[in-house]
């Protein structure tokens, strides 16, 4: 009498490499859902271990790296003049300082980019509809960016929902521009999605801009607690990375679904 045979172990998708790190940006995403300007960005990096990440992301996606690391940034800027759905730019509540404490993944289809664990923003309105609407961990805060020269000062104090005062203050003082980014430079700045999570369903919104107009900048102070807040170890030492960037113009698109096969 024939021996029935068990039903075969269900066999795990393969893994998808990940997709190349490239400074210039994929198509358009069409139509725009969002559009807005980054100006005046301060990007500090420091290198983590990617065991420490992995809890925070979202599912279906894991910590990038570059030669084994992964990094954490915090990344402070201008937002300016938000709009949706191809409507102009708001001047008053579409502009505002922002800065993001932000992780690098890759999802299991290879596709690359960022997921936010705080967004510290000045202006409530904008903030209640990310929260709400996306789903983002925007936080309402009190916060400041003033020039002098080539010297920029970014400051933030957490008002709503917390940990109530947590801050950040960063100095820094810009210099000559990149000519040539190294690998490590693209990979931090040439991202062109965010992952997120929404209502439980992994979520891919990707973005497009010029090529970063990248420069050298030299830390004059940082004195934050963003990182720690975002559930993250504290930094240790000096940020890995130091950038200032002028900025772009930015277009986010909708939600996009992988390509059959990839």
């Amino acid at each position: 009498m024939a021996t029935a045979r068990p039903d075969p172990a269900p066999v795990s998708p393969r893994p998808v490499a990940p997709e190349p790190v490239s400074p210039v940006p994929p198509p358009a995403p069409m139509p725009p859902l969002l559009t807005q300007s980054w100006l005046d960005l301060a990007f500090l990096h420091w290198a983590v271990d990617p065991a420490d990440v992995a809890p925070l992301l979202p599912p279906g996606t894991v910590p990038d790296t570059f030669d084994g690391a992964t990094y954490v940034g915090l990344v402070a800027f201008r937002m300016y003049r938000v709009g949706g759905l191809g409507l102009p730019g708001l001047p008053y509540l579409g502009t505002f300082p922002e800065t993001n404490v932000r992780l690098y993944s890759v999802d299991e289809h290879g596709r690359r980019g960022v997921v936010f664990r705080s967004l510290d923003a000045s202006r409530l309105i904008p903030v209640l509809v990310a929260r709400a609407a996306f789903r983002l961990p925007y936080v309402w805060s009190r916060m400041d960016i003033e020039r002098s020269g080539d010297t920029l000062t970014y400051t933030s104090t957490r008002r709503w929902p917390g940990p109530r005062g947590a801050r950040s203050r960063i100095v820094l003082r810009a210099g000559e521009a990149i000519e040539e980014p190294t690998p490590l430079e693209h990979f931090l700045t040439a991202r062109w999605a965010l992952h997120s999570s929404f209502f439980g369903r992994a979520l891919y919104l990707p973005n497009v801009h010029p090529r970063w107009p990248l420069h050298r900048a030299e830390l004059l102070e940082c004195d934050e607690d963003l990182v720690a807040a975002g559930g993250l170890p504290v930094p240790a030492g000096e940020p890995m990375s130091v950038l200032y960037s002028p900025g772009v113009p930015v277009r986010f698109g909708p939600q996009r679904r992988p390509r059959a096969g990839g």
